[in-house]
């Protein structure tokens, strides 16, 4: 198995319950086995300002797919969640959104896929959760925790873990 970051996050609806619901369907535990979990993040939008705050967490994960089926899946997730990237602005309003961090130290630079993400380390709403669960993994020879310290992370704002739902009978 090889070892992954995953980024998610979303601003429109139940964001919360729908993050849950993709790390879910993400995380099948035999392709896509979740071996950490970041808390939820609340964050200011980034691109486009004028939009609800999102919501955003990050995962470890160990995998047996390789990027483009982890690729693959993440969209398929994001498909299921209600996301239709042709029909929404860049950086705009979303259910869902997943990205690939990082896998392994793998490094690809194809149309659709980059590894790792070509802008994280410039994302405090990224490195936020991601450096609650992997501080130390290094990125382009820098360390998430360092990375995350040399940026302006006024806005954000770690979020109580959520009640778990309780059953009506």
């Amino acid at each position: 198995m090889t070892d992954a970051l995953i980024a998610l996050g979303g601003n429109i609806g139940p964001v919360r319950d729908t993050l849950d619901r993709a790390v879910a369907l993400f995380c099948d535990g035999r392709d896509v086995v979740l071996t950490a979990r970041s808390s939820d993040y609340r964050t200011p939008p980034w691109g486009l300002l004028d939009q609800p705050d999102f919501v955003n967490l990050c995962l470890a994960i160990a995998t047996t797919l390789p990027p483009r089926g982890l690729l693959d899946r993440a969209q398929a997730v994001e498909r299921s969640l209600g996301r239709d990237r042709a029909k929404e602005p860049r950086w705009g309003p979303r259910p869902i959104d997943i990205d690939l961090l990082a896998y392994d130290a793998l490094a690809i630079n194809e149309p659709d896929l980059t590894l790792p993400h070509p802008r994280m380390l410039e994302r405090a709403f990224v490195l936020a959760p991601l450096a609650e669960i992997a501080p130390d993994w290094t990125i382009a020879g820098v360390r998430v925790g360092d990375a995350l310290a040399k940026l302006d992370q006024r806005g954000i704002e770690r979020l109580p873990r959520a009640a778990p739902m309780r059953s009506v009978e």
